[in-house]
């Protein structure tokens, strides 16, 4: 099928007078999952970021280092797989044309990658499409959360972005990443799978006028709801028209990550455009305590299904269970709660091997029975009405080897050391994220992704800019979510990660990482010889805090169990 498709493509290129072409994952909303998935459909490549080059000859699949087990797996029969640092200004090929679906690029990515030693040429229809258009395409209204859930209406919001513009002396700008968007006007959609994001891009004034950019149809409710007026909700296919009619003029904002060529095009007819960071994003990061407040209800509602899960898989669970039935299971405890929507992301479930591939998907026809003996690592999280979660276990069922307890000990100290930063000396992701890394790099070990990623709330599960990783100056501020899950991979063997997610805190003058996530921690894979009396004092106080917020959730032989960890 794979094979079929790519020579249907090629077909295609001499007629276009081009020598390759290529496949990003992302939509045109640059979304991180997405109903559209064109590079699955050519590749097979299921991972959540990634791009494909189709030649006239060769394939390639690039991707970062989370994925370069999955993509051989998945895609290695089809493609050589290059890991992403390769590409920038990529001199894999040289003297080629390239062509692109101008929709799916910004220049940015274009001029970093490409443009060095190849040509790129726009092609207006997606080729992608041509041979294969059988996508699911959701067509629910978006709509409206309450201030009790937001804890900010839409108007303050609005005056806040406009005050920026007029400080800055701007006068319009381009929201072009549809989280931003609802962010901004505290709406929510059904567009994606695994995150509440509508699909929407939003042009304001410095006086406060917003167009919304969408299909009539989805915004039915906001019109009903007076979020927003008719004559203000613009077709995507009359946006060029649009901006035509009213004849505005003036500097803008836009994005270079998110604001399309398509789109630059159309802009840059009309306006100064000025390319920088959509000041929402730093906006949005910054959780007020009505948010913060609304995901620790959920981290409780989350807590329990977890630690349920827990207790069955590790205690309860004598039968041979499939990655697959384990995944389902948890989802059965989530869904016990009438505020659980779906997942934030599909569950990671592997067992022994397949735990080291860093997002592995089991699925029915390719789920491995759990093996007692060997290490289970878990990685899942869910939307709810009021907040998104985002949490790893890595669990044993009989006695550990030795060497693999060290070393989930060592993951264990980085994970307490991110978690109690002073974050007055360790201000920025970049700082605390050499923390986490310390106690394995001692050992001459390391993990090929980031330490934390931002959270949005009952938004997606991954958001910027705040992070904690190797290259993220952010400074942390209150109010800022992130994760917290350093690791460790062995190829081929186990994989290992401990992750809660956390916020930042302020107390008196002092800013501190409070965790939002509630599930213990398998006491079963730490040597206790290797922790300080501070990381036991840690470790029993995390537990402890388990225990008075769960407890009554919680039957008779679930709670005396949970007692053991403290």
């Amino acid at each position: 099928m794979i094979n079929k498709r790519i020579n249907l493509l090629r077909k295609k290129f001499n007629s276009l007078n081009i020598d390759g072409y290529i496949i990003p994952k992302n939509d045109d909303f640059f979304s991180e999952y997405s109903e559209k998935d064109r590079l699955k459909v050519i590749s097979n490549f299921t991972g959540s970021a990634g791009f494909a080059i189709i030649l006239k000859k060769k394939n390639y699949l690039f991707v970062d280092g989370r994925y370069t087990i999955q993509a051989k797996i998945e895609s290695g029969k089809f493609f050589k797989i290059v890991p992403y640092e390769k590409i920038l200004n990529c001199a894999l090929f040289k003297n080629l044309t390239i062509g692109i679906d101008p929709t799916l690029f910004t220049s940015k990515q274009i001029s970093s990658f490409f443009l060095k030693y190849n040509n790129v040429k726009e092609i207006e229809t997606n080729l992608i499409d041509t041979i294969f258009n059988k996508y699911l395409v959701k067509t629910k209204p978006f709509f409206s959360l309450d201030k009790k859930i937001i804890g900010e209406g839409h108007k303050d919001k609005i005056r806040r972005v406009s005050s920026i513009l007029k400080k800055d002396k701007i006068n319009y700008i381009f929201i072009t990443a549809p989280e931003n968007v609802a962010w901004l006007l505290n709406i929510r959609g059904h567009d994606n799978p695994n995150s509440p994001i509508p699909n929407c891009r939003l042009l304001m004034s410095a006086d406060k006028k917003i167009f919304l950019i969408c299909e009539i149809n989805k915004a039915k409710r906001l019109i009903r709801e007076k979020k927003i007026i008719q004559k203000r909700v613009i077709n995507p296919k009359k946006f060029n028209l649009f901006l035509d009619r009213l004849k505005i003029e003036g500097s803008i904002i836009t994005d270079s990550r998110t604001c399309s060529i398509f789109y630059e095009n159309i802009i840059r007819k009309r306006f100064k455009m000025i390319s920088k960071e959509d000041p929402v994003y730093l906006l949005k990061s910054i959780k007020n305590p009505t948010e913060i407040n609304n995901m620790i209800s959920s981290h409780i509602i989350d807590g329990v299904a977890l630690t349920k899960f827990i207790y069955w898989i590790k205690i309860l669970n004598n039968k041979r269970i499939s990655e697959v039935d384990a995944q389902n299971k948890l989802e059965k405890f989530r869904k016990k709660s009438k505020d659980y929507l779906f997942p934030s992301f599909n569950t990671i479930a592997g067992t022994g091997k397949n735990g080291a591939i860093i997002h592995y998907r089991a699925k029915k026809e390719n789920a491995k029975t759990i093996n007692k003996k060997d290490i289970f690592l878990c990685d899942s999280g869910g939307q709810y009405k009021y907040g998104t979660t985002d949490v790893t276990r890595t669990f044993c069922f009989s006695n550990p080897k030795k060497y693999i307890k060290n070393i989930f000990t060592k993951v264990l100290k980085g994970h307490i050391a991110v978690a109690t930063s002073n974050l007055k000396t360790h201000f920025n992701g970049k700082l605390i994220d050499m923390r986490a890394r310390k106690y394995l790099k001692k050992s001459g070990l390391d993990y090929a992704h980031g330490t934390g990623h931002g959270v949005g709330f009952f938004s997606n599960v991954h958001e910027g800019p705040q992070a904690i990783s190797k290259f993220n100056s952010i400074r942390l501020k209150q109010g800022m979510i992130l994760s917290n899950e350093p690791g460790f991979y062995k190829k081929g063997e186990f994989g290992i990660r401990i992750e809660n997610l956390i916020y930042v805190k302020k107390y008196g003058k002092k800013l501190f990482f409070e965790n939002l996530t509630l599930a213990p921690i398998d006491k079963e894979l730490i040597n206790f010889k290797l922790l300080s009396q501070h990381e036991q004092d840690y470790l029993f106080n995390y537990h402890l805090n388990i225990y008075s917020k769960l407890s009554k959730y919680l039957n008779k032989n679930e709670k005396k169990w949970l007692t053991s960890f403290f």
